[in-house]
């Protein structure tokens, strides 16, 4: 009875209380969360052929992407530069049909007949500058031609004259307006050229 009486005195051991089997971390011994990677012979994934050769592809398909994307953006600026030259120059045979009329006009407004009212001119300069407004606006600009030096781009000499006050080149009279449209040329002006004195100045 005594025995049994100081097995039942013993104190009973906690609940939660650890047991004294020892924990790998309080040793101090690692623990490997990863047993591939501690397992001897182990091959890391970024040093593996297969890794850089996704590497090389991943690289290649980069460099593709910005040659398509580059190439797509020239061809849209192409064609935005097509559709633009378009608009510029769609009516050019139709302004150049006008351009006779536009002579006519002039020659009209430069040889006026006495017996003609003046209202009738007045008419016709409105008319004309109302026409050439339009045109303008289409970008039909005219070339400059007297006092200027002779730019074969340009003008179409059909006759030369000897001045000695004026400068070798020299466009000394408009025969017939020239034009551009847009900045190009749509039509030489013919003009008629001072040339230098020959044999020296002439009194």
């Amino acid at each position: 009875m005594e025995n049994e009486k100081e097995q039942l005195a013993k104190p009973l051991p906690e609940a939660g209380r650890p047991s004294s089997t020892s924990d790998p971390k309080e040793d101090g011994v690692p623990v490997s969360e990863d047993p591939v990677a501690g397992a001897p012979g182990a091959v890391s994934l970024e040093t593996s052929p297969a890794y850089e050769k996704l590497k090389e592809e991943r690289a290649e398909l980069y460099d593709r992407l910005l040659r398509k994307q580059a190439e797509l953006e020239n061809l849209r600026k192409r064609a935005q530069r097509e559709k633009q030259e378009y608009r510029q120059f769609a009516n050019e045979a139709l302004i150049r049909d006008l351009l006779p009329i536009l002579d006519g006009f002039e020659r009209a407004l430069k040889q006026r007949a006495p017996g003609v009212p003046e209202t009738f001119y007045q008419g016709m300069e409105l008319i004309y500058r109302q026409l050439s407004e339009a045109l303008a606006r289409a970008g039909l600009e005219p070339i400059e031609t007297v006092g200027r030096l002779f730019d074969p781009h340009y003008h179409q000499a059909v006759e030369t004259v000897e001045d000695a006050s004026r400068r070798d080149q020299e466009i000394v009279e408009e025969m017939q307006r020239g034009y551009m449209l847009n900045h190009r040329l749509l039509r030489p002006a013919i003009v008629k050229v001072a040339v230098k004195v020959k044999g020296g100045d002439r009194k």
